[in-house]
């Protein structure tokens, strides 16, 4: 069955039918998601989804563009969320020069912060890094990042790119602009890639793939995703929903 490794069930856009929803994903093909954390407000709310529903995870962590609302006392309120049992991984934490706010210098203090967190709480990380590819990767390699390892979410870099993160044993999160006319440079990556090191996502709301395109995203749309990956890696079906479900178990330890 399919692993869902990065969600945002949390978001308004399922305020009208996310109950229905969360219940249909077992008997659809959808074994496990994690739900993402992003803003202080989102991490009560992914957390409480963890505890109503056995195949639902979350991470916690502060999105580089929300990063601003830290400081210490809330980061220690962050660390406590952290060791809720069904918490897997620290993220989505990183760095987001597209949006540019609120400035890098505080962007880098809180991305640093979060990945001593994830080393101190012995956890993975899921790293959101976006028109920010050399900051990114020189601060996880000051940091040993190799040593902690995690998920590149929503991978949007080329193969280069891909190279040295791979070579740190990151895993890459693919999702719905694999199937996109204009993601190229995305299936040049997956095509490179070791399919031991992919991982599924559907980043839902956002980025639904085609033929979807441009409505609301959910992990049910997840099958469209793993075609165009076996297409393009030249594998059946079936093997690209086993390995990717095994790497994500593998990277969350889920057992």
């Amino acid at each position: 069955m399919i692993f869902d490794t990065h969600a945002h069930y949390d978001d308004e856009a399922f305020d009208i039918d996310r109950e229905e929803l969360l219940k249909s994903l077992p008997k659809n093909g959808i074994e496990t998601v994690v739900n993402a954390g992003s803003s202080l407000q989102s991490i009560d709310q992914i957390i409480e989804l963890a505890n109503k529903y056995p195949n639902l995870y979350c991470t916690v962590g502060i999105h580089p563009s929300e990063s601003g609302e830290l400081n210490e006392e809330r980061f220690d309120w962050l660390k406590e969320k952290a060791i809720h049992p069904k918490n897997v991984a620290i993220g989505e934490i990183g760095l987001d020069y597209y949006w540019d706010t609120p400035d890098r210098p505080i962007q880098k203090l809180w991305f640093e912060r979060q990945m001593e967190l994830a080393r101190e709480l012995e956890l993975p990380m899921v790293i959101h890094s976006r028109d920010a590819a050399n900051d990114t990767f020189e601060m996880m390699k000051s940091l040993k990042a190799e040593e902690i390892g995690g998920i590149i979410h929503c991978f949007g870099y080329g193969v280069e790119q891909a190279r040295q993160y791979l070579n740190m044993s990151f895993y890459l999160g693919i999702g719905g602009v694999i199937t996109f006319t204009n993601g190229k440079k995305l299936k040049e990556v997956v095509e490179y890639a070791p399919l031991e090191q992919l991982v599924l996502e559907t980043d839902c709301p956002y980025l639904s793939p085609v033929p979807f395109r441009g409505k609301r995203n959910s992990s049910l749309n997840l099958p469209h995703v793993v075609r165009e990956i076996a297409r393009i890696k030249q594998v059946d079906y079936d093997t690209v929903v086993r390995v990717t479900n095994e790497n994500a178990k593998k990277v969350y330890n889920i057992k």
